[in-house]
């Protein structure tokens, strides 16, 4: 039986909310400036409903959110993420992580745990209450969906992650147990943990210790955001063998921008461990209206060789 999973991430819900000259007393002024400056030109309402609605509606039987809902991470934002995940499906079928823009000052990473909480609980019944909980572990038919958080607060100008040993140490027992289930894992992550996907001050600080974990206990898909790209990607597993690394283009990118419209990824896995099939299909915002359209599809390679 196929299992389908579809992937959005950088929502960047807009437009952004009042803010006060309090509030702006922080990082969050270069934010708003760029805001202004940039991602409102870029980032279009009309294209995130599009790209959201046709992923609520391809009969996912899961959906995969990895980070930045928000853009300066008010509190108008973050109540305005939890409605968005309310809509995008219910909690059972959806599951969030977090992202450098969630986190964009210190306290607000706690606030994020608390409203995204139904989305990111595991199946023992917790929610991460900070980066150190991390992962969490949901298992839905054969796959098990795996949060992890790289979101940390930064000085103004830097957009970097970290990945460190507390939560490299729960994903590895995570990895080891869900593989020893026979599950097909499924790491979620804002950052790419991959050296040179983005320039250094947007990076992971972390890459070598996340990428040592999935070599020594294995994964069969990695699902990241934040570059606003259609990365393809693949880090080493154990005994040879390799794992996908896939990003995604912001959601609601408007088309005929600099990068790649708005788009979501959608996966349909089936078989037994050892003989996995992940195929992938990429449905993008092309133009201004109309459905969305089918811009790559293709058979991901999995395991060794």
């Amino acid at each position: 039986m196929t299992f389908t999973l579809a992937h959005l991430s950088d929502i960047h819900l807009g437009p952004l909310p009042a803010i006060s000259a309090r509030e702006l007393m922080s990082k969050r002024l270069t934010g708003y400036i760029n805001w202004h400056r940039s991602r409102a030109g870029t980032l279009a309402e009309a294209t995130l409903e599009r790209v959201t609605h046709a992923a609520a509606e391809s009969g996912a039987d899961h959906i995969a959110v990895t980070g930045d809902l928000t853009n300066l991470a008010l509190e108008a934002e973050l109540r305005a993420s939890a409605l968005w995940l309310e809509e995008l499906g219910p909690p059972d079928r959806v599951s969030a992580v977090p992202g450098n823009h969630d986190a964009y000052v210190r306290g607000a990473l706690d606030r994020v745990f608390q409203a995204w909480a139904p989305w990111m609980t595991g199946d023992d019944g917790n929610a991460p209450l900070s980066n150190e909980d991390f992962p969490f572990v949901r298992a839905r038919g054969p796959v098990a969906i795996i949060g992890t958080s790289s979101a940390v607060a930064t000085p103004a100008f830097v957009a970097a992650g970290r990945f460190e040993g507390t939560q490299a140490r729960n994903l590895r027992r995570a990895l080891d147990e869900t593989g020893k289930a026979g599950l097909f894992r499924i790491v979620l992550i804002h950052h790419p943990p991959i050296r040179g996907a983005t320039i250094p001050r947007k990076r992971l600080y972390g890459i070598t210790l996340f990428q040592s974990v999935i070599a020594e206990a294995g994964a069969e898909l990695v699902l990241h955001g934040h570059t606003h790209l259609a990365q393809r990607h693949s880090i080493a597993g154990p005994d040879g063998t390799h794992v996908p690394v896939i990003g995604v283009p912001a959601a609601g990118q408007s088309p005929g921008a600099q990068r790649p419209p708005g788009a979501y990824n959608l996966f349909a896995i089936d078989g037994v461990p050892g003989r996995w099939r992940c195929a992938l299909q990429q449905w993008s915002a092309t133009t201004e209206t109309g459905p969305l359209e089918l811009t790559e599809e293709k058979l991901l390679h999995l395991g060794g060789g």
